[in-house]
């Protein structure tokens, strides 16, 4: 299971701060499948997450339509936008995780 991957990685102190960030929003709940840890409200995804060789990812599932004003998003596919972080930069994630968050809403 990629979380049990995730708690060895050398990146794993990383990992659970992000967790815990993340799980800190309200009605954010966290889903452990096979190849990726995902979080999710009510209403929909909101991202996944998992270490990666510099760091973790933060897969954010609607990122396509997310406004990007801060210029860290990567990636151009129909959906999915990353957030690569060495380090948790909370403020990054925050307006991300709202963004994603207020997008689910408007369903």
């Amino acid at each position: 299971m990629q979380y049990d991957r995730d708690l060895q990685s050398e990146h794993k102190e990383v990992f659970l701060q992000a967790r815990d960030f993340l799980l800190s929003f309200e009605g954010i709940v966290e889903t452990k499948k096979e190849r990726i840890t995902t979080y999710s409200n009510k209403k929909g995804g909101i991202c996944h997450m998992r270490t990666m060789p510099y760091g973790i990812d933060f897969g954010f599932l609607k990122g396509a339509k997310m406004e990007d004003s801060l210029g860290l998003l990567k990636g151009n596919g129909k959906a999915i936008r990353v957030l690569p972080q060495r380090e948790l930069n909370k403020k990054a994630v925050e307006y991300y995780i709202k963004q994603a968050i207020e997008i689910n809403s408007e369903k």
